[in-house]
């Protein structure tokens, strides 16, 4: 159940043209919501001007426009995106303490529909996707904002009392283990990976006995290692990233070919625009989970240290909000946002990089996915309001 909340007035405000979008959001923010928020514009036009040219080659061959990434993203996520950033950051982050469980309840149900015959999409195997006649959405995606604010919700209600007994902590074992279930029969294991990261965090944020914590991380693990042996497809990734040589033209293409890519980048890259692992058509994924390759080979590690910098200057300044925050859901609620885009960033770089098995999950505001960055700017608006009331 949703912690009760007492509701202040919503500020909504006039509309705005998107130009004025980040001025406005600025308005009362805290330095470090400054911050992030400028962060989070540079990332999401980068993400734009990489798309432009990672997805040039595929877009051109799949849909007839070497722009069909670029325009897509721009209209169905960057848009959109910032027009909930701005309104979230003009509305009472407390509201949504209040919508904690309807909300929940209705990403959970469209998660469902995803195996629904001629709504639910499917996609190289994987069932999950929703579509209509005029819109698709991956329902996955939204799962992971509801579920930071429900657990947000649920813990500051339990604040100070969080080991107190089965009551405690049950709803957050249930909710978890009924969306982990909805998305094992999709199958999507990377989304899996980061919801049950974020929830760990943030159960550990809220207070958790260390005994407590280490006990769901063991229990976890071992799960997670069932079920990676038992899906043909996940153990052959999980062979492919310990033996990254065998089978170079089937299992282990992918991981080989994104490693040749970030190799042949070297110091300064190859130049924007000049990926021969793009042009072509090397690399698999190309404007999805492996554009850090493609980011590499383009820019170099020059470039991938300023991305990465950037990447971590958004975490500090989202920790800065989190601990002047004034009450616990405030705090949880930013330091889960925090979780889900560092997470999510740092598992997609170290897949590519060969460092962990590939996941799948693509690199935040960079990636092409339109229910990815709308979803994220979204989040990220709430903590704008968040800081304003800091």
């Amino acid at each position: 159940m949703a912690a009760r909340a007492t509701d202040e007035p919503s500020s909504l405000g006039e509309a705005k043209s998107p130009g004025g979008i980040i001025a406005e959001a600025q308005m009362q923010m805290s330095k470090s919501g400054k911050i992030f928020t400028i962060l989070t514009f540079i990332l999401v036009v980068f993400g734009l001007i990489m798309l432009s040219s990672a997805g040039v080659v595929e877009g051109q061959k799949k849909f007839g426009s070497p722009y069909y990434y670029l325009v897509h993203q721009f209209l169905y996520g960057a848009l959109p995106g910032a027009a909930l950033f701005l309104l979230f950051s003009r509305i009472n982050y407390k509201f949504w303490k209040k919508m904690a469980l309807p909300l929940l309840v209705v990403v959970t149900g469209l998660l469902v529909l995803v195996f629904v015959p001629g709504i639910g999409q499917s996609f190289k195997g994987a069932q999950r996707w929703v579509g209509f006649k005029f819109l698709s959405f991956q329902p996955s995606e939204f799962l992971k904002l509801a579920l930071i604010i429900y657990l947000a919700a649920w813990f500051s209600r339990y604040e100070g009392r969080i080991n107190a007994g089965l009551h405690s902590i049950a709803p957050f074992f249930l909710v978890f283990g009924f969306a982990g279930l909805l998305l094992l029969l999709q199958p999507d294991m990377g989304t899996l990976v980061l919801i049950t990261l974020i929830a760990l965090s943030m159960y550990f944020f809220a207070g958790a006995k260390l005994s407590h914590f280490a006990a769901a991380i063991l229990v976890l693990a071992i799960l997670f290692g069932v079920f990676s042996v038992l899906e043909p497809y996940r153990f052959d990734r999980l062979k492919a990233f310990f033996n990254p040589a065998a089978d170079k033209q089937g299992t282990t293409y992918h991981i080989n070919q994104a490693l040749l890519g970030i190799g042949s980048g070297g110091i300064f890259g190859l130049g924007f625009g000049q990926s021969q692992q793009k042009s072509f058509n090397y690399l698999p994924e190309p404007v999805g989970d492996s554009i850090f390759a493609i980011i590499v080979e383009e820019l170099g590690f020059v470039g991938a240290i300023i991305l990465l910098a950037i990447f971590l200057t958004l975490a500090l300044s989202l920790i800065n909000v989190a601990k002047n925050a004034h009450n616990q859901f405030g705090k949880l609620l930013t330091l889960g946002v925090m979780i889900w885009i560092t997470g999510q960033a740092i598992v997609n770089i170290s897949a590519i990089s060969g460092l962990i098995p590939l996941t799948g999950i693509p690199l935040p505001f960079i990636s092409f996915g339109s229910s990815s960055l709308v979803t994220m700017l979204a989040g990220l608006g709430i903590v704008a309001n968040i800081s304003r009331h800091s």
